[in-house]
Parts: structure tokens; C-alpha cells; sequence
């Protein structure tokens, strides 16, 4: 009996993913839990495994092809002990398929707002997918994109209107009751550019300029030239990641004014330290890195300094102080900058947290990142020192309040008891949402930073 293998539920908020590969053939015979498709979404590259075992009859889906949850997968003709469906496939299977298009001509749709009994403030709505999430692309939904009429109801707080998750986001970014925007789509269905054009008539009226895309996260709306004419071009479609990465990150800039406050800490004693331990924390499966140890320091830190775990939530008017610490630590990988997340750093030792990290790290270099490894970060480190450069920026990985960039440590001259001593100095960047944090507090927290690496006996006694 042949059985149709869909694409089973990747994650909270999560409706589609791009096939990036391919990992059976028809004819293959394969079992429950082999892993048979990978698929990236704008927070990881998730192996997926098949519910059923049987003989591959036929594969509905190619590598580059953005394929929607519940869409059919493979045809298996199952043997007699055939496993049964898993439930999140089985939950997947109740509906009927959503169309399957490939990524070349795929209209983007954004990962969809969590339906909630209440409006949900941007805020927090972010924190839930949290990248990030670089770790970070939303893709914008084309008219035809459906939303369960019961879904539909659950939107609270105005008459239910037709408008997918994915709308109701765009118009809270950029500052509009989509309850008010006029829908044209299918049986007066609210599309993506339904909410832009009421946006710009809104700005209009108000005697404004159109409203750049940018504001909401996106590019402008700017004609691009012919760049063929001046010679040879070459065009690559955008990964998921690096989408997500742009929007993220340019939603970021436009909306939170940010202030980076710079300062340098002699690691000088640190590096001997990490020269004399570094052994010790190998035989336990990890470096002793200075991101490691700047980890535990921003913990500490951030239990000094209250207002750098937090969030702000415009739409209550409040802000929320989170009791955890976690921290996101960026990584360079091929697909782009993701950034998984570290648990509870203020309650594990040094070490704990040096082995949690290689592999944290070495996960996201090999595609085996986990959902839940890349939400709920608290504040982000992200470590260029090993590229090189003497400072830079970093952009507040929203919806997080601040984030600490570090560049490569050099030696320099330092003028200490009437005399020059060589010491190795690094250099550290802070930046942060100053609606938050007032700039005294910024230079405060980073120079408690900078003390508790010098003197690392600060963070028992005040962290």
C-alpha cells in the first residue's frame, strides 16, 4: 500500500522550508526515522526524518524548492510492519496539501506572528523566534496565502478580518491596525500589498513621504539599473538564512537608535591563564576560549545591570526583565551568521560552559542546530578577534537590548607605576537600544566587563 510521506511541523511559527537536499532515491528502501530531506528554515538546516519505512515510489520535492508544511514529500510503498505516520505528520495530513512551488519562482512569505487569544506585541513575538534570529529570511506572502478560518477568529482584540499570520506581522512592524486596511484579495482577503499601499496613502494624508520598505525590514523600493550594460553579471538567489539575516537586521537599524560605547581590557593575565587551564578543558571536550570566558563574564553582568536582560514591549508600555541568562553567541558558517544559544550561563561552571560551546558551534557549522538552539538568546557576543580588526560596531539583535562585539587583542605600551609595560590589550565594542539604556549605564557595563576580565575575582564578589 503506498503511504505519502508529508513535510511534518518544524517549529513553532514555522510554515515552510527550502529543500537544500535530497537524501534517498526512488527504489531506496528506507526506515522509520531515516533521516530523508534536509531543509533549511530561516533559524537552522534540520535533517528530516521519515514517519513510515518502505520502498521510495516516488519524490514530490527537489533540491531549491521552497516546500510548505504538510505538503507530500515522498510516495512509500510501506511493507506490512510499516510504521505508522508520526503525530506531528499525522496533524500535518489533516488538511489538504498546500500547493508546492519552487524557489525560483516562489513569491517570499513571512514566518508567521504566533496566534494568540490576545494581540501580541512585536517584541515579544520576535523573542519567540528569537536570531535573530541571524541568527535571521521572512518572506513576503503572496494573495493566495490561507490562514484557517478558526485562525482567523483566534486574532483577538478587533472583528475578525481575512489576513494570514504573515499580514497581521508586516502591518504591526510597520504601525498599522490591520483591522482598518481595506483587503482586495480573494473575498476581500487582506494581501501584503494591501497593507503597504494603506500605508502609503496613510503617509500622504499626513502630509509625509512614502514609507521605504526598509522600515519594515525589507530593501527599499528603489529601481535597480541594468548592470549587464557595463559588463558581465552573474545572479544567485538569496539562501533563507542570509533573507532572513537582511530583514532581521535592517529592521533592527531602522527601529532601535543605537549607541556603541568602546573600551579595551588587559587580558594579559587572562592569556596566561588560558595558556596554564587550556589543557584541563580539553580532556573535558572543549577550548578555553575567550568567548567562553566573556560569556560568563556578560552573565555575571548582566545580573549586576538588570536593564541589559530585558525587553522592551512599546505596546503594554513595559519592560521585561528576564530572570535568565542566556547567552547568543554568533558563528561564521557557509550559510551565513547564525546565532545558537547558550542556557543558563550564570549557573554552570567555566568549563560546563567551554564544552557546551565547541559544540554548540561545531552544530552549527555541520547543519545540526536545533530550533530551540537558536531562540531565547538574552544578549549576543559576537567575537571577530580571530579574522582580525581593531573594532567595529555590532548591530543589537533585536528583540534583545545589546550585544558586545569583540576584535583582536594586540600588545601595547601601557603606562603603569611612572613606566611603559608591554600588555595585551583587547578591544571591545557595545552597542545598545538607548530607549533602554542611558549612556552612563552602557560605559558602566562595559567597563565592569572590562574589570572583571582583568580581575577575575570581581565576578565572585559582585556578579
Amino acid at each position: 500500500m503506498a503511504t505519502e510521506f508529508r513535510l511534518p511541523e518544524l517549529g513553532e511559527n514555522i510554515e515552510s522550508g527550502k529543500v537544500t537536499r535530497v537524501m534517498v532515491s526512488v527504489g531506496d528502501t528506507i526506515a522509520q526515522d531515516q533521516p530523508v530531506i534536509e531543509v533549511e528554515t530561516d533559524k537552522a538546516a534540520l535533517e528530516v526524518p521519515s514517519s513510515v519505512s518502505g520502498t521510495v515510489k516516488e519524490i514530490r520535492v527537489k533540491e531549491g524548492q521552497d516546500v510548505k508544511v504538510g505538503a507530500v514529500v515522498l510516495v512509500v510503498e510501506a511493507g506490512g510492519a510499516a510504521s505508522q505516520a508520526a503525530p506531528a505528520a499525522a496533524k500535518a495530513t489533516k488538511a489538504p496539501a498546500p500547493d508546492v512551488k519552487p524557489s525560483a519562482t516562489a513569491a517570499p512569505a513571512p514566518v508567521p506572528a504566533p496566534r494568540a487569544t490576545a494581540p501580541e506585541p512585536v517584541a515579544v513575538e520576535v523573542e519567540e523566534e528569537a536570531v535573530e534570529e541571524a541568527p535571521a529570511g521572512t518572506e513576503t506572502a503572496s494573495p493566495e496565502d490561507a490562514e484557517p478560518p478558526e485562525a482567523v477568529e483566534r486574532h483577538a482584540g478587533a472583528a475578525a478580518v481575512a489576513a494570514s499570520p504573515s499580514v497581521r506581522r508586516l502591518a504591526r512592524e510597520i504601525g498599522l491596525d490591520v483591522n482598518q486596511v481595506p483587503g482586495t484579495g480573494k473575498g476581500g482577503r487582506i494581501t501584503p500589498e494591501d497593507v503597504k499601499a494603506y500605508a502609503r496613502r496613510m503617509n500622504v494624508d499626513a502630509g509625509g513621504v512614502t514609507p521605504p520598505r526598509a522600515a519594515a525590514g525589507a530593501p527599499a523600493e528603489l529601481p535597480l539599473p541594468d548592470f549587464a550594460r557595463w559588463g558581465e553579471i552573474e545572479r544567485r538567489a538569496m539562501s533563507t538564512v542570509r533573507r532572513r539575516t537582511a530583514e532581521r537586521l535592517g529592521h533592527a537599524w531602522s527601529q532601535i537608535p543605537h549607541v556603541t560605547q568602546f573600551d579595551k581590557a588587559d587580558v594579559t593575565g587572562l592569556e596566561d591563564l588560558r595558556k596554564r587551564y587550556g589543557k584541563q578543558v580539553e580532556a573535558a571536550g572543549g577550548k578555553l576560549t575567550v568567548t567562553a570566558i566573556l560569556a560568563k563574564v556578560a552573565a555575571a553582568a548582566l545580573r549586576k545591570f538588570p536593564q541589559f536582560n530585558s525587553t522592551l514591549d512599546f505596546a503594554r508600555d513595559e519592560i521585561i526583565y528576564k530572570q535568565y541568562c542566556h547567552i547568543g553567541i554568533a558563528v561564521d558558517t557557509d550559510r551565513g551568521l547564525l546565532v545558537p544559544v547558550l542556557r543558563d550561563v550564570d549557573t554552570k561552571n567555566l568549563t560546563q560552559v567551554c564544552v557546551e560551546l565547541t559544540q554548540l558551534a561545531e552544530r552549527a557549522r555541520t547543519k545540526k542546530t536545533t530550533l530551540d538552539e537558536m531562540q531565547g538568546g538574552c544578549f549576543t557576543i559576537s567575537n571577530l578577534g580571530g579574522i582580525g580588526g581593531t573594532g567595529f560596531t555590532p548591530i543589537v539583535n533585536e528583540p534583545e537590548v545589546a550585544i558586545l562585539g569583540v576584535s583582536r587583542n594586540a600588545v601595547e605600551p601601557v603606562y603603569i607605576n611612572g613606566e611603559f609595560q608591554p600588555r595585551t590589550m583587547l578591544p571591545l565594542s557595545l552597542s545598545y537600544d538607548h530607549r533602554v539604556i542611558d549612556g552612563a549605564d552602557g560605559a558602566r557595563f562595559l567597563r565592569w566587563v572590562c574589570e572583571a576580565i582583568e580581575n577575575p575575582f570581581l565576578v565572585f564578589l559582585e556578579g
